[in-house]
C-alpha cells in the first residue's frame, strides 16, 4: 500500500513564559491538571487526575474516580528541558482510541529565549492518520496562538512562579 500523502496542514501555536526550560518540562509533565483543558476529558465519569509517565514507552492518562484509566497516547521522545513527542490517540469525533493506529502526534518544544524566558512550542502533526472526518479535529485546533492549551500552561507556569 503505497504511503499516505499528507492534505491537512499540522497546527502549530506557542507561548513564551519566565521560566527556564527545564522548568517548563518540569510544570508540563508533572503538574498537567494546572493546565490541562477541564473540556478535554475521555474519561466517563468525573476525572480524578492526569499524569505523564516519565520516559520513551510511557502513557500519558487520565482516570476517572472509579478509577478507571484512558490513555490519551503514548510518549514518543522524552528529553528533559528540550523537547516531548507523543501519540495522540483520538477518533474524529473526539472519542478515545486503544492504540496509536490511527492516532496523530503532539510534538512540545522547549526553547530558551534569554537567561529567564523560554519558548513554548505545541504542534499537532500528522492529523490525516485520524482519517475521514480529520478535518473537523483540524478546524478546531486551527485558531489564533497560543489557544486555550498553552494560555492555560502559561498561568500554570507563572501561578507557580508567584508561589
Amino acid at each position: 500500500m503505497p504511503e499516505q500523502t499528507q492534505t491537512l496542514p499540522d497546527v502549530r501555536k506557542s507561548v513564551t513564559v519566565a521560566a527556564t526550560p527545564e522548568h517548563c518540562f518540569e510544570v508540563f509533565t508533572e503538574r498537567p491538571a494546572d493546565w490541562w483543558p477541564p473540556s478535554h476529558i475521555l474519561v466517563r465519569k468525573e476525572r480524578a487526575g492526569l499524569a505523564f509517565e516519565a520516559g520513551v514507552g510511557g502513557r500519558y492518562y487520565e482516570w476517572d474516580v472509579e478509577g478507571t484509566e484512558i490513555a490519551w497516547g503514548q510518549v514518543l521522545a522524552w528529553e528533559p528541558g528540550r523537547r516531548l513527542v507523543m501519540t495522540w490517540r483520538i477518533d474524529p469525533n473526539w472519542q478515545s482510541i486503544p492504540t496509536d493506529e490511527g492516532a496523530s502526534r503532539i510534538e512540545v518544544d522547549f526553547e530558551a529565549v534569554d537567561e529567564g524566558h523560554t519558548k513554548v512550542s505545541l504542534a499537532h502533526v500528522e492529523l490525516d492518520r485520524h482519517g475521514p472526518g480529520a478535518e473537523r479535529i483540524f478546524k478546531a485546533l486551527d485558531g489564533p496562538s497560543p489557544g486555550e492549551t498553552l494560555e492555560r500552561f502559561a498561568r500554570a507556569v507563572a501561578k507557580g512562579a508567584a508561589a
